[in-house]
């Protein structure tokens, strides 16, 4: 039978509703929930009209959820890296460990490609290298002079440029830093090659850098596959200047695009943008939404650009540890969250260092004071390592937070080493602390920068071990069922979607992931429990072979 009208049982189904409740069944008529509950209430509130045209699919004890929510990421950049990138990623997710592997992937890319034309690497992560550095100009000179090339950081906040590639960027050894970016020398004065912040590597530093229409497609494709795969079926795109909106506007206007998104406009294209530009002619009912829009603060921690109020633990060059650097002026910074929110717009707001957030409250502080605004939903994005007095803050100014809670798992142990040392380690991430300060939250995982893989990172968050096992910070687990809402309802929430999806309740988006196992009842194993099925607007999208 193939129907539009279906009753899912047998299984265990987590509604993630506001009592978090388990039912026996789940009645679904084309891409909406009409009843949840027993199974015979189910049958019963089927509309009259579907009698005798119900498809009833066995769980056969498995467990369904609501399908996950990306609450901040990069779609579809991870289809960019995978079909024109050369992969640069260390363990555990890739290979590289030192930098004769990255000369070795690089070169196969420029093996692959014609004399003249770019060749770029992506996810290297330095600090996982042998070397404990970025490659340098000439070393990528010897890798290719015919070829501009460029490797970009796995955070996507800096990058090695060869010789070739500054030319095409019109970078010289006259060219000076700039706010928020600097372009390293070497002990000579010389130009290296390695670029850091968003402003100085411009649009080398853009995730849609070298993709155009047809490449875009073929990227977001490949993306939404992986998305799928592991029960994704609402994507964000956290990053969006003008050309990369255009790109979205061509796929939105094309119809169903196979999965929904929420993509974040860049703040410095407001209020033109919206007014008379594209967001002001965006494709009605849509797939592809315009949500809130994004400004920086501050860097990240591997380069040791996060804005602290305390020193980094170590210092990379062996010097003195510094306390990062701002990624813009504090005047700017409170001029555009003015705008943003007189406009009437939410904000997102990368903030990795205290003293980042600190500016970052104190600027949201002022524009509430001037112009207050209930339900805003403001969000402070990746929060590492918030403190104690700065969520309770959050609380009262009515902010949320995403916490980029795979780091844990990835660079945990690095935190714990090299970038803030014991005790501030035991608190990146402090999901357990936001709970208590009322805080309401989500996690993430800014895919590219690790991949979307939404019960791992969820079992990041639970247990909070390193790749090597240590854990840091028990009193910041949360619970498995505080991570699975962190990934449905709240993420839905965070982006004023709480009513659409996110939850498995009547009226809602037939949006479903199944999974092998009860992630309540395996949270010690939670990275082992798998999906098996997605289901996006009542359709199966995705099925474990």
């Amino acid at each position: 039978m193939s129907t539009e009208n279906k009753i899912y049982t047998n299984g265990h189904i987590m509604t993630v509703d506001d009592n978090n409740r388990e039912v026996e069944a789940v009645g679904i008529s084309g891409d909406r929930i009409i009843s949840v509950g027993s199974l015979n209430k189910v049958q019963a509130e089927m509309p009259p009209e579907t009698e005798g045209d119900v498809e009833v699919i066995d769980l056969q004890g498995k467990t369904m959820v609501p399908a996950f929510i990306d609450p901040h990421g990069h779609f579809p950049d991870p289809g960019f890296i995978d079909l024109y990138r050369a992969d640069l990623a260390s363990p555990p997710r890739g290979e590289s460990t030192s930098l004769a592997d990255v000369f070795r992937l690089v070169g196969e890319k420029v093996a692959q490609t014609p004399v003249g034309d770019w060749v770029m690497g992506a996810a290297l992560d330095h600090t996982s290298l042998a070397e404990g550095r970025m490659p340098n100009r000439d070393e990528l000179d010897e890798i290719s002079t015919e070829h501009p090339i460029w490797v970009i950081h796995a955070s996507g906040h800096c990058g090695s440029a060869n010789s070739l590639a500054l030319e095409r960027q019109g970078i010289s050894e006259d060219t000076q830093d700039i706010l928020g970016g600097r372009f390293f020398r070497d002990a000579k004065g010389r130009l290296n090659g390695q670029i850091e912040g968003i402003s100085a590597m411009a649009e080398m530093g853009d995730t849609h850098f070298l993709i155009n229409s047809e490449r875009f497609r073929d990227g977001f494709d490949a993306c939404r596959a992986e998305y799928l795969r592991h029960g994704v079926t609402l994507a964000q795109n956290a990053w969006a200047p003008a050309s990369l909106l255009e790109m979205f506007a061509e796929v939105a206007e094309q119809g169903d695009p196979g999965i929904d998104l929420v993509v974040l406009p860049i703040a410095e294209i407001e209020p033109g943008f919206s007014t008379t530009g594209l967001g002001a002619h965006w494709p009605d009912d849509t797939y592809i939404k315009l949500g809130p829009r994004k400004l920086f603060t501050d860097g990240s921690f591997q380069m040791r650009t996060a804005y602290l109020t305390e020193p980094f633990y170590t210092a990379q060059d062996g010097g003195t540890p510094d306390c990062g650097l701002p990624y813009v002026e504090r005047e700017v910074l409170f001029s555009e969250i003015k705008k943003l929110h007189d406009l009437g717009f939410q904000i997102h707001t990368h903030s990795n260092g205290d003293a980042g957030s600190d500016m970052l409250l104190d600027a949201l502080e002022a524009a509430l004071l001037a112009n207050p605004r209930e339900d805003h939903r403001h969000t402070l994005i990746h929060g590492q390592v918030l403190r104690d007095d700065q969520l309770a803050r959050m609380h009262k100014l009515g902010v949320t937070v995403s916490f980029f809670s795979a780091h844990i798992y990835y660079w945990g142990d690095k935190h714990y080493t090299d970038f803030l040392g014991p005790e501030r380690a035991n608190r990146i991430s402090p999901a357990g602390s936001a709970e208590r300060a009322g805080v309401r939250y989500t996690i993430h995982n800014d895919a590219a920068v690790t991949p979307t893989r939404p019960l791992h990172l969820m079992h990041c968050a639970v247990n909070r071990k390193t790749s090597s096992g240590r854990v840091l910070g028990e009193d910041q687990r949360i619970s498995a069922t505080s991570a699975l809402r962190a990934h449905t309802i709240d993420a839905a929430w965070q982006v004023f979607q709480e009513n659409e999806r996110g939850s498995i309740e009547p009226g809602k988006l037939a949006d479903f992931a199944i999974l092998s196992d009860d992630p309540v009842a395996r949270s010690d194993t939670l990275d082992q429990v798998k999906v098996v099925e997605t289901i996006r607007r009542g359709k199966s999208v995705w099925k474990q072979g």
